[in-house]
C-alpha cells in the first residue's frame, strides 16, 4: 500500500486542522492505521491508531480529547481531526498502516516498528 498525506500548514494556537492520508490499492480496509509524528530534534512518536474497520480507536494522551482519527474505507482515507492546537503539537505528521495479517487483532500498537507502511509526512506548524 502507498500513502499519501496531506492536509498539514501554518495555525495559530487554539486552531484546528484535518490532515488526510489517501491509500492506493483496492484493500485499504485490510490495514490498521496510525497517526506519527515528529517534531525537530525529536523521536518520531505516536498519536493516534485505528483499527482495520475503525470501530476501535486510540489517542496518545498528549493528543487525548483535542483529537479524532477516523477512516473512510469506501474512499481509501484516513482522517486525523485536531483542535484547539498548541506549539507543542508543531512537527511533521506521518501516516502508517500495519500489514493486514497483523490488522486482524483489535490492538493498536503505539511502537513506530509496528507499522510496515509509511506516508512522506505533512508539516503542522502551530505559531503562539
Amino acid at each position: 500500500v502507498q500513502l499519501q498525506a496531506s492536509g498539514g500548514g501554518l495555525v495559530q494556537a487554539g486552531g484546528s486542522l484535518r490532515l488526510s492520508c489517501a491509500a492506493s490499492g483496492r484493500t485499504f480496509s485490510s490495514y490498521a492505521m496510525g497517526w506519527f509524528r515528529q517534531a525537530p530534534g525529536k523521536e518520531r512518536e505516536f498519536v493516534a491508531g485505528t483499527t482495520w474497520s475503525g470501530g476501535r480507536t486510540y489517542h496518545a494522551d498528549s493528543v487525548k480529547g483535542r483529537s479524532t482519527i477516523s477512516r473512510d474505507n469506501a474512499k481509501n482515507t484516513v482522517y486525523l481531526q485536531m483542535i484547539s492546537l498548541k506549539p507543542e503539537d508543531t512537527a511533521v505528521y506521518y501516516c502508517a498502516a500495519r500489514e493486514p495479517l497483523n490488522s486482524r487483532s483489535s490492538y493498536i500498537p503505539t511502537d513506530v516498528l509496528s507499522y510496515s507502511y509509511w506516508g512522506q509526512g505533512t508539516l503542522v506548524t502551530v505559531s503562539s
